[in-house]
C-alpha cells in the first residue's frame, strides 16, 4: 500500500527531479540508510541517557566547522534541516539583543531579497522584522553599500548568502562582514546548499570568494548536510564563532512538575537517526569521494549552463558560483517550458518575478542527475519548439481579473473565484502549473501568500 501511495511521485532515482533530493549514488546511500536505521529509536533530547547521540553530534559539528575554517573556539549543533538552523540564529541574535540592547523593543534583520524565505518564516515566529534590501540587477547579488544604508537603532542581524538558492551566487561576504564589525552587529551567511560545496571547491582549486569563519565578522553560518553533503533528511549544522553567541540558542525549562528540559535546538525528541545517516556519509565519502563527486557535478553544471545560453530562447541569470542555477526567456512562458518537460519526466523548479528579476526555472544540479545533462538539453530544445508553437498565456486577461478582484466591494469573494479559476481550490493536486504559476506571479505578494495559505489549508484534509 505504502508503495502503492508513489503513483503520481515524481521518479526521483531517474535523475529528472532537479531539486529536493540529492542522491550520492547506491554505495553510499545504502551506508546512510543502514547508519540511520541503527540509531532509529534513539533519542537525542537527552544524552546522560544516550551518550553516543552526543558523540555523533559533536563529530559532525566538528567536521563540518573544520571545513568551514573554523577554529577551537566555533561551536554547533545539528538541526532538522536549514529551517532550524536559520531560526536558530535569528532567535540568538534576538535574544543576545534582549539582554546587551534591552532598549531594542522592535528589532530588526537586515535580509538581501535573494535571502532564502526561512529568514521571513524565522522573522513571522520571533517577532523580528525582515528589512528586505533589493539586489544589483547586474550582479543578482546585494550590494554591502546599500546595507549599510539601512542599519538603524532597532538592528540586531545582517544576513547574506554563499550561495542563494535561486540563482546561485555569493553575496560580498568580506563587505558585509566589515559593516557588521563596524556597526557592532551580529551577520549570519546561509551557507546551507553551498556551505559543503565550496568548501571543497576550494580545495580542489576553484576561484571561490571567502564566505567562512576565516571573514572577520561572520558570527554565525548555516550548512545544511542533507543536500550538498548527500546526507539523509533532515539534517543541518548551525555554527557559531564562540560559546558566547550559542548559548542564546539554548532554552532551559525547570518551572513545571515534569523533568528538566534542556534544548540546544528546537525540537526536544529527535531520532538520532540523520545523526548517524549524516555521520556515516560523511566518513564513507571522506575528502576524496567528495571531490570526486563535485569535478563531476560542476562539469555537468557548466555542459548544462553552456547548452541553455547556446538556445536562442533561453540563458541563464548572472554568474553562478557552484552547480545551482535559474535560466530565463525573453520570448516565451517559462511556465509552460516547465509543464511541457513535465510531460517527459522532467521537473523543474519554477521561480516567480520580481521587480529585479524575470521569472525563471530553477536548476540544483546533483551527483544524482549530473549524468543526465545532454537528455535534459535534448528534451528542453524540443519543447522550447513546441510551447513556441502553442498559444501563449493570457496574461493581460489575468492581470484584468486580477485588478478587478483588487477592487471589488467583497474582494474574498473575488479572491475566491478567482482561486478556483487559477486551479487554487479543493483537496486535487494540479497536473499543470502554468495557469496557475503565472497567476500567482501577477498577485501582490501578500495577496499571493494569502491564495497559497488558504489552498495549503483546504488541502490537507
Amino acid at each position: 500500500m505504502l508503495q502503492a501511495f508513489k503513483a503520481r511521485d515524481m521518479d526521483w532515482k531517474s535523475g529528472k527531479v532537479w531539486c529536493y533530493v540529492y542522491d550520492a549514488g547506491e554505495d553510499p546511500s545504502e551506508i546512510t540508510k543502514k547508519a540511520y536505521m541503527s540509531f532509529l529509536s534513539e533519542n537525542g533530547l537527552d544524552p546522560s541517557v544516550f551518550p553516543s547521540i552526543l558523540k555523533l553530534e559533536t563529530d559532525v559539528v566538528r567536521m563540518v566547522i573544520n571545513l568551514l575554517r573554523g577554529d577551537s573556539n566555533a561551536v554547533g549543533h545539528l538541526t532538522s534541516g536549514g529551517t532550524e538552523s536559520i531560526m536558530l540564529a535569528v532567535k540568538s541574535a534576538r535574544d543576545k539583543a534582549r539582554v546587551e540592547k534591552p532598549h531594542i523593543t522592535y528589532p530588526e534583520m537586515i535580509v538581501p531579497r535573494n535571502a532564502h524565505a526561512a529568514f521571513h518564516k524565522a522573522a513571522h515566529y520571533l517577532c523580528v522584522k525582515p528589512v528586505v534590501v533589493d539586489l544589483d540587477p547586474k550582479s543578482l547579488t546585494v550590494r554591502a553599500s546599500d546595507m549599510e544604508e539601512t542599519i538603524n537603532e532597532n538592528t540586531i542581524l545582517l544576513v547574506a548568502s554563499a550561495p542563494s538558492y535561486s540563482q546561485g551566487m555569493i553575496d560580498p561576504i568580506k563587505e558585509i562582514g566589515a559593516i557588521a564589525k563596524r556597526h557592532n552587529l551580529l551577520f549570519h551567511v546561509d551557507g546551507c546548499v553551498g556551505g559543503l560545496h565550496l568548501s571543497f571547491m576550494r580545495k580542489m582549486g576553484y576561484e571561490v570568494p571567502d564566505f567562512d569563519f576565516t571573514v572577520d565578522g561572520v558570527t554565525s553560518i548555516s550548512t545544511d548536510l542533507h543536500k550538498y553533503g548527500y546526507a539523509a533528511k533532515g539534517c543541518s549544522v548551525i555554527m557559531y564563532r564562540d560559546r558566547s553567541i550559542r548559548k542564546y540558542q539554548i532554552f532551559a525549562c525547570t518551572d513545571t512538575t515534569g523533568y528538566t528540559l534542556i534544548n540546544p535546538t528546537v525540537l526536544s525528541s529527535k531520532s538520532g537517526g540523520p545523526m548517524a545517516g549524516a555521520w556515516a556519509v560523511l566518513n564513507f565519502l571522506g575528502e576524496e569521494g567528495y571531490k570526486k563527486i563535485i569535478q563531476k557535478v560542476q562539469d555537468a553544471t557548466k555542459d548544462l549552463m553552456d547548452g541553455i545560453n547556446a538556445m536562442d530562447d533561453l540563458y541563464v541569470l548572472g554568474k553562478p558560483a557552484m552547480s545551482m542555477f535559474s535560466f530565463a526567456s525573453d520570448s516565451m512562458n517559462v511556465y509552460q517550458l516547465a509543464d511541457e518537460m513535465g510531460k517527459r519526466g522532467w521537473y523543474l523548479q519554477g521561480q516567480f518575478s520580481t521587480s529585479q528579476m524575470p521569472r525563471n526555472l530553477h536548476l540544483s544540479v546533483s551527483q544524482g542527475n549530473a549524468g543526465n545533462t545532454d537528455v535534459l538539453l535534448k528534451d528542453l530544445s524540443e519543447c522550447v519548439e513546441i510551447v513556441k508553437s502553442k498559444p501563449p498565456i493570457d496574461s493581460d486577461a489575468i492581470k484584468s481579473m486580477i485588478a478587478g478582484a483588487l477592487q471589488s466591494p467583497d474582494p474574498e469573494a473575488a479572491f475566491n473565484h478567482l482561486a478556483d479559476s487559477a486551479g487554487l481550490s479543493g483537496t486535487a493536486l494540479p497536473s499543470e502549473m502554468a495557469f496557475i504559476n503565472e497567476v500567482l506571479d501577477n498577485l501582490p505578494d501578500e495577496f499571493c501568500n494569502m491564495f497559497l495559505v488558504n489552498y495549503f489549508n483546504d488541502l490537507y484534509v
